[in-house]
This record gives structure tokens, sequence and C-alpha cells, in this order.
């Protein structure tokens, strides 16, 4: 449940928990939402940790009020005649009173003090350390250090002992304090469960997307579909809120004279405040060219997913699929929901033979002219040309008038040139070519592109 909060932003959270106080329940959390939570998804991550972290559950394990009528019952009738009350036949108070004196457990579970029982249970968590949760693994482990700091282990104890006394009503106290010991368990997974959803589900989430981000994209299934989709999106929001805007670049030991005259004139020509010339870094410019065929339709709509979220972000993204002819789909992913506009690509140009070709072609008939010497091209495909005329003679013009061209082929290496593929003869006109079947693979190697993004 990650809220980014600065060091300001948790100054104003604590002045303003203490200008509305506890009390009121809603105030207190419209309060820290209004200082916390600065976007529609934040604001509903808040609201979950805040409903998480102070609910407090009432112990469904606890008797009501005629249940706890009989065992009252049970646990203090009388002796039975001829038998001292404090003697070896003594009843079950007497057993009572020893769960009592043993441990506090045993008291607070037959006098089903709720409310004891729920704050007995987050002391012995905190010494239990239940807060250090990081993985759902630990939530046995925790539990049972939890129930142990409780004192688990003199009820379970008691519990032997009052078997073992032959005395029938001993028996039933017994299995009275283990029916409720087993209602204390559900109690206890649940506290953790908790403490896990608080302290555990960022971790957890980490850890679900570096194995989402290591798998092929030819291996995800549907049910992971939704997780790659938000893990894309915020690959693809990193990058650009980490490049997208204009840079400048300080060229250390050239003065720029005119500058540092125009600011000393303020001193009387003294020059205080030395200026080095600076040259500024263009805003990437990206070409992207996405093979959407039957060869590689597993991958594709990651392939999509990744260019329909870097065009929510970067500003100059031209987009285009092709199957066996190339066609923009800038219109969609501009227009339309992801779903929506994923499906349409597909629909209008996917799942065809692929004719790189013929491809190349469209592109340089109508945009050709879009490419110079600011522009990356990034071309997404497996090379595979089904033995028609790969015109590598329009991969040259491309690349000439290009700043560089990224090929990215979710083949192996060892599979380039071989059978129909033209990866080979590609290779030649491309500043990068890599193989690129897994979202990290894909991510780092469009961070270079924009990490090292500067005019030539």
């Amino acid at each position: 449940m990650e809220v980014r909060v600065s060091p300001a932003e948790a100054i104003d959270a604590h002045l303003a928990v203490a200008q509305v106080g506890y009390a009121n329940r809603e105030l207190l959390k419209d309060a820290l939402c209004v200082t916390l939570a600065k976007s529609e998804e934040e604001v509903e991550r808040f609201e979950m940790a805040f409903d998480t972290f102070f609910t407090r559950e009432e112990f469904k394990g606890a008797m009501g009020p005629a249940e706890r009528g009989e065992d009252d019952r049970l646990d203090r009738r009388e002796p039975d005649a001829g038998q001292p009350a404090g003697g070896p036949g003594g009843g079950a108070q007497d057993r009572a009173d020893e769960a009592s004196q043993e441990t506090s457990l045993a008291e607070m579970l037959l006098d089903n003090d709720a409310i004891a029982l729920s704050r007995a249970m987050e002391a012995a968590a905190d010494r239990a350390r239940a807060k250090d949760i990081r993985l759902n693994t630990q939530r046995s482990l925790l539990t049972r250090k939890t129930l142990d700091e409780m004192g688990l282990r003199e009820l379970e104890a008691l519990i032997n002992r009052l078997r073992d006394s032959g005395q029938a009503r001993d028996e039933q106290l017994a299995e009275r304090l283990a029916e409720r010991r087993e209602a204390l368990f559900v109690e206890a997974q649940r506290f953790v469960e908790r403490q896990s959803k608080l302290y555990a589900s960022e971790t957890g989430r980490r850890m679900r997307e570096k194995i989402l981000g290591d798998m092929k994209l030819t291996s995800i299934d549907v049910d992971e579909m939704k997780s790659m989709e938000a893990l894309v999106k915020r690959m693809a929001k990193r990058l650009a809120s980490r490049y997208a805007r204009k840079r400048h670049r300080a060229d250390k030991g050239k003065l720029d004279v005119r500058k540092t005259i125009r600011r000393s004139m303020g001193y009387g020509g003294v020059p205080f405040n030395i200026v080095w010339k600076s040259q500024t870094i263009d805003k990437p410019k990206i070409i992207a060219i996405c093979d959407v065929s039957r060869s590689v339709a597993a991958a594709a709509q990651f392939l999509l997913l990744f260019l329909y979220s870097l065009n929510e972000v970067v500003d100059k993204l031209e987009a285009f699929a092709f199957s066996d002819r190339m066609v923009s789909v800038n219109d969609l992913l501009d227009d339309e929901k992801l779903d929506e506009a994923i499906a349409q690509i597909l629909k209008r140009i996917g799942f065809r033979p692929t004719d790189y070709g013929r491809a190349l072609a469209d592109f340089c008939d109508t945009h050709l002219d879009q490419l110079d010497r600011h522009t990356t091209v990034i071309i997404l495909g497996d090379g595979r040309s089904n033995y028609v005329n790969p015109r590598l003679d329009l991969m040259k013009q491309i690349a000439e008038r290009s700043r560089a061209v990224i090929w990215l082929n979710p083949e192996p290496v060892t599979y380039w040139g071989q059978g129909d593929s033209k990866m080979d003869a590609y290779q030649r006109f491309c500043s990068v070519a890599k193989s690129c079947n897994t979202l990290n693979q894909l991510e780092k190697i469009i961070e270079e592109v924009l990490r090292t993004y500067s005019p030539r």
C-alpha cells in the first residue's frame, strides 16, 4: 500500500491530526487524506491502508450472554457433597482459579473478555514483532509467536493437566478451554493477516513484479494480464518522468562571456557569478514500429501495451503496427481505452503473414520525411519476412535519416538468420539490435535510449 510521503507532507499530516484530533474517525481520515494522497490512485491506497490499520474487529470466538451464563454455571458450581472444597475432588471452580493464577490467558478465555483478549493480542504481536512481516509465508510463524507471547504454552499445559486429572468436571473445563483455544487461533490468524496487508503487501507486490518482469512474454497467462498491465504502466511512467522533460548539460570550462558580463553589471562589472555555456538536451522523439503478425502474436499485445503506456507520458511518440501492411495507430492509442485500443489494432492489422518489405515500403512512402537527426526509431519484431524481398535498401534509408535505429527481437540471437529470418541482414543498419523477450529487458533498453538521448 505504497503512498510516497515527503518530510514536508509528514509534518503537515502531524499538524492536521493535532488540529482535528482522534474523536471523529471520518474527519481524521479526510484530514490525513488531503495532506498525504496526491492522486486518485493514492487516495484509493490511502483509504485501504487507513481502514486496515484502524480496524479492530470483535473477537468472533467470544460467547454470547446465554452461552456465557451456561459456562458460568459449569465453572462455578458447588463441589460435590462429602468432598472438601479444596480437596482432591474439588470442583471446576478450583481449576479455574488455578488457571487464573497460572496464566491470564485462561482467565480471559473463561471470563469471555473480548476487549482484554484484543488488547493482549496486540501487545503480544508487538513483542513477537508481527509488524516486521514482509512475506506471506511468515504468517504461520508470526501467528504462533503471537499466541506464545499471550501464554499459549501455559494454556496448553493447563488443558493437559485438567484432562489427566480423572475428574469429569475438570475434563469438561478442559474441553471448554480447548474450544476457545481454537477460536483464539482463528483470531490470531485474522490479526496477523491484517498486519500482512499493512506491512507485507508492498514487498509482495515488488517480488511479484520482479518475477513477472523476468517472465517471457510468450508464457504469460490470462490470470497475470492485469498485473502485467499495471507493471508496464509503472515502467513507462517511471521512464517518462525521468527523461521526458527538457534538460541542460553544462560544459564546464567553456565560459559564456555575454551572460557573465550581463550578470556582473550589478556588481560594477566584477564577475562574481560565472556562467558556463550549456547545451539543451531535447525531449525524446521516438517512432515505434511494432510487428503484430502471427509469429509474434503472443508478445505483440505486451509490446503494444508498453507503447500505449509510453504514449500517455512521452510528448513525441509516433506508433505504427504491421503484419503484411503498415498502419499508424496513434489515433487508437490517443482516443481509445487500453483493452479496446489493443483489440482494434490486432483486429485491423494483426495475425497475418509477415511482409517486412511491404511494411517498410508503406512507411517510407508516407512517413519517411518525419525522420531527422533527433528521431530514434524503435522496431519491435522477429525479422521473419516469409522469404519475400526484405527491402534492405529502405532499411538503409531509415537508418541514414534517423538518429538511431533500435531493434528489439523477441527471439534468441541464435535464431537470427535461420529459416526466413532476415535479422542478420537488418542488424547491419541498426545502432542497437538485441534479443528482448521480457519486460525487464524492454524497460532496460528503452531507458538506455532515453538516458543517452542528446543531439548529435
